[in-house]
């Protein structure tokens, strides 16, 4: 699994010119599942997010985290973040994991946020999405499973 964590002010999401997801303070995560991901790794995944010390204390400092803040999360599914650009100038998108695979890992995701996190919004799966953020830092981290 990959996931893009960007602490924001605010993020939301938009379909067909329709506001679906918004939150306030907190973390806007793109979320991508490769075919051989499985439940464990979305589990280290979410619980190293979790543990993550991003957020600013009193002194401006990185020390807190999203539980110390009471922040919000956004998750976004984002196939595209297994992107293979290696050949050629159109990426190939075979290391992404097929879509009901896929779904099937963002949703358990999703569970395991919503355990430790008051206030989860997500996107639409598949879906056609516009995502607004508003990027506190700017402060964005790039994780991935296989180097966790």
């Amino acid at each position: 699994m990959r996931a893009v964590i960007q602490r924001v002010l605010r993020a939301n999401v938009t379909i067909d010119g329709v506001e679906t997801a918004r939150i306030g303070q907190g973390y806007l995560i793109l979320l991508g599942v490769a075919a051989e991901d499985t439940e464990a790794e979305a589990e280290r995944l979410w619980k190293k997010i979790f543990a993550l010390r991003i957020m600013e204390d009193e002194a401006g400092k990185t020390n807190r985290s999203i539980d110390d803040v009471g922040g919000d999360v956004l998750v976004v599914s984002q196939f595209t973040l297994f992107a293979d650009c290696r050949h050629g100038r159109r990426p190939s998108f075979t290391g992404a994991g097929d879509p009901g695979h896929a779904n099937e890992l963002y949703e358990y995701f999703v569970s395991l946020a919503r355990t430790d996190v008051p206030r989860v919004a997500t996107g639409t799966f598949a879906a056609d999405m516009k995502v607004g953020l508003v990027n506190d830092g700017p402060f964005t981290i790039v994780l991935d499973t296989d180097t966790l």
